[in-house]
């Protein structure tokens, strides 16, 4: 089986109990996707299927060698891509992979690529409380010293400093499956997901020994 699936990041809303209580929720259209590729121990050693987001609007242009990839597997084009890891017999070339996999009060990893945030300083980029914020005060939002002049004469590799923040892989653990809507490909997971709406992301089991 495969534990995993790919999804389109729709939005957030909320969910009401019958309580009145209220959950957060990011609405996600996971699926329908299709088996393009099957990778075996043989012969790339590993087990894993390489999965194809069917979406209405398929790829305006393919490049051959995409051509042919797709060709081999008889399925049309795809847009999206990814690779999830099987164990044991797996799903083969032209299998569907539905959201029907996961059930309520499943728990699992969604991994995503964070907003673009840009050029961002220490305070927003790393949480620096910053300096005082009076009157005559010449350090607000600065970084501050970042190295000594006598030793080590030099900026220490990694030392925390303004630069380009976001677009980065993020996965976040073990998120509580709220609803699941097989007829519509819908998913709704408790709490927020990395990405802005719109954005790709891969929605997998968690494991056992995370819980």
């Amino acid at each position: 089986m495969v534990n995993g699936i790919i999804g389109k990041k729709l939005g957030m809303t909320q969910v009401f109990a019958a309580d009145g209580s209220v959950t957060p929720v990011t609405v996600i259209k996971a699926g329908p996707c299709v088996v393009v590729q099957r990778k075996t121990v043989a012969s790339d050693g590993y087990e894993a299927v390489q999965l194809g987001l069917v979406e209405e609007k398929g790829p305006k242009k393919t490049n051959k060698p995409m051509s042919g990839h797709f060709t081999r597997a008889g399925i049309p084009p795809t847009r999206i891509l990814r690779e999830f890891r099987v164990n044991g017999d797996g799903p083969n070339v032209g299998d569907k992979v539905l959201v029907d996999q996961f059930t309520t009060d499943d728990i699992v990893d969604v991994i995503g690529t964070t907003k673009g945030r840009g050029f961002a300083g220490v305070v927003k980029r790393h949480g620096f409380h910053g300096g005082r914020a009076s009157h005559g005060s010449m350090f607000h939002r600065a970084p501050g010293g970042i190295g000594a002049s006598a030793y080590p004469s030099r900026v220490i590799k990694g030392t925390k400093m303004p630069g380009h923040m976001g677009v980065a892989r993020q996965t976040t653990k073990n998120l509580t499956v709220v609803r699941v809507d097989a007829d519509d490909n819908i998913i709704l997971i408790r709490g927020a997901v990395p990405g802005p709406n719109g954005a790709y992301v891969l929605i997998k089991k968690a494991e056992a020994h995370k819980l």
